[in-house]
């Protein structure tokens, strides 16, 4: 077992032993080329695997004993798989006699995490293991990237078998497509070149398919002179300072990127999904467009949007021949000045500006003194989940991918933490920053032990409003205020928690003090949890309302909602 890791480049595993898995740590005692990473709960350790892949390019790997280890780790499995993060999770099983007969700590993991895997494999034959576990590397890391489950009974763990010494092998009934069909690359040029009104829409599949990738699209943004808008995981393929960038589309993205989104005639997804908080009402999805749909998963293809033209194939190979076939036939930037001044008189509604607080720290403004503050440290940022992700999505500028990592499709609270220390494994130069809610916080905060007994500086920024955020939105914005079980009563004292799993606690409570206190953040060489106390109240927008159509979205000015009714009646 262990030297099949070894043969496919694991040098971490994050995980938490069990009975079932007890002969695997023994294994793992005997070695030193492995380090392992004691998480406090499965959970954690399967966030801490995909904080650790998504920051480093390499697979996340993640070790559990049977039972509840198992179903533990089913949360992080399933997030993998909607994220599209390559993961290999263990399991321990009970012994394969004992299978079937409710034995203790025995669950049905094949079958729990058939429909949130990849790939999953029950190991029944010793002489199969070392294979079985080569092939699960190759299945996460090729094509579309995901989780793949090897559940190992105790017996065939501590049995003798044959191990054929390798690195990530194929399935013989798995062959993903990476190149895309010339043809169809030479259409697409053409469509491109012809557009009017054409709008980049670019997903996490460009930074899963690794920095190349995100390098061509910059090249394909300056050749076409396009605009460019971003899913909430594509965040930094695109620098944000770049003035082709729109910011991100779709339920909390800017009202330039989804009108633009709106009025194309082209829009060219790549390594996007069309996902619903990107969409909105789907009939009324950039109604007159044609669109072209880049992606290694041929399944998502024409499954939510219908696209004039498919191409199946990896991201960044998609954009590389776009690029040389637009160069080799001499295509120049098409004249799109009109487009632009459309777009700029969107812009000018500067739709990301929020009202002010007399007494209280707007959360907008922690975030843009905290990206003030270490933008020129390139840090990596991870989020839970709620409003302070989607702030932290609007007013983080990313210039470079792999520095943004949060929990998109599945939107798992209590991903940020454990995801950070993964980051901070990976990168144990790097500063590493968790934008947090304090409700969210608590999913998985027991992880600040792991953080202490590994020496990992990371840091914590919790934005403190006393509820969960974007719960008490909804409620506010849908059931006439109604505030059902959102507030976040008995809240603990975080400094002292910080304190007491010994890490630096600060606590800022002024607006006047952000400065200083992120200051005390990044002056400490260990973790630290800053408790920044905002305004209880304050809303998260642009905001498209679940079901409505881009032109439906809810602003914070006036001005901009002007906008919108004229763009609305110009559309009818």
């Amino acid at each position: 077992m262990v030297e099949a890791l070894l043969d496919c480049g694991v040098e971490v595993i994050f995980g938490y032993p069990g009975g079932a898995v007890l002969p695997i740590y023994d294994a793992l005692f005997e070695q030193k080329r492995i380090r392992h990473v004691l998480c406090r709960h499965e959970q954690g350790a399967a966030h801490a695997a995909e904080g650790y892949a998504r920051a480093t390019g390499k697979p996340g790997v993640v070790l559990v004993t049977s039972g509840p280890g198992a179903t533990n780790a089913v949360t992080g499995i399933a997030d993998a798989l909607m994220d599209s993060i390559p993961m290999v999770v263990i399991t321990g099983q009970v012994p394969s006699t004992l299978i079937g007969t409710d034995a203790f700590q025995e669950a049905d993991t094949v079958g729990i995490t058939r429909h949130c895997t990849k790939h999953n494999y029950l190991v029944k034959d010793p002489d199969k293991l070392g294979n079985i576990v080569q092939e699960a590397f190759f299945i996460a890391t090729t094509g579309r990237p995901g989780p793949v489950v090897v559940d190992i009974p105790k017996d065939v763990q501590v049995a003798t078998g044959i191990y054929r010494k390798s690195g990530p092998i194929a399935h013989k009934a798995y062959v993903p497509r990476d190149k895309p069909d010339p043809a169809r690359i030479e259409t697409a040029v053409e469509m491109i070149a012809a557009a009017k009104r054409p709008v980049f829409y670019t997903g996490g599949g460009i930074i899963n398919a690794g920095p190349g990738a995100s390098q061509m699209l910059r090249e394909l943004a300056r050749i076409t002179g396009a605009p460019v808008t971003s899913t909430l995981m594509g965040l930094g393929a695109l620098p944000a300072s770049s003035d082709q960038w729109l910011g991100m589309l779709g339920m909390h993205g800017t009202f330039e990127a989804n009108m633009a989104m709106n009025k194309a005639d082209l829009v060219i997804a790549i390594g996007a999904r069309f996902d619903d908080r990107v969409t909105g009402r789907l009939d009324a999805f950039s109604p007159d467009s044609k669109k072209i749909h880049i992606d290694i998963d041929r399944s998502s293809i024409n499954k939510i949007v219908p696209v004039d033209l498919g191409i199946n194939a990896d991201a960044g190979r998609a954009m590389e021949d776009i690029a040389k076939i637009w160069k080799a036939r001499q295509h120049k930037k098409a004249d799109l000045q009109d487009w632009w001044a459309r777009i700029d008189g969107w812009r000018a509604t500067k739709c990301l500006a929020f009202p002010q607080a007399k007494d209280e720290i707007m959360p907008q403004a922690a975030i843009q003194a905290l990206w003030k503050a270490t933008h020129k440290h390139n840090p990596i940022i991870t989020t839970e989940v709620g409003q302070h992700q989607m702030w932290a999505a609007q007013h983080f500028g990313f210039e470079k991918p792999n520095k943004w990592l949060t929990s998109g499709g599945l939107g798992t609270m209590g991903y940020g933490l454990p995801a950070a220390i993964g980051a901070q494994i990976g990168n144990p130069n790097a500063l590493v920053i968790d934008i947090a809610g304090e409700a969210s916080i608590q999913m998985c905060v027991q992880e600040l032990g792991t953080a202490s007994q590994y020496r990992l500086p990371v840091k914590v920024f919790v934005l403190n409003n006393e509820y969960m955020g974007m719960v008490r939105q909804w409620q506010e914005l849908t059931y006439s205020g109604r505030y059902s079980e959102s507030y976040s009563d008995s809240l603990p004292d975080f400094v002292k928690l910080a304190e007491a799993y010994g890490w630096k606690g600060i606590r800022i409570e002024a607006e006047a003090d952000l400065e200083s206190g992120i200051a005390e953040m990044l002056a400490h060489d260990g973790p630290v949890f800053v408790d920044c106390c905002v305004a209880k109240m304050a809303n998260c927008f642009p905001m498209i309302p679940s079901g409505a159509a881009h032109t439906e979205m809810i602003l914070q000015s006036d001005t901009v909602s002007g906008v919108m009714e004229d763009e609305a009646k110009a559309l009818v």
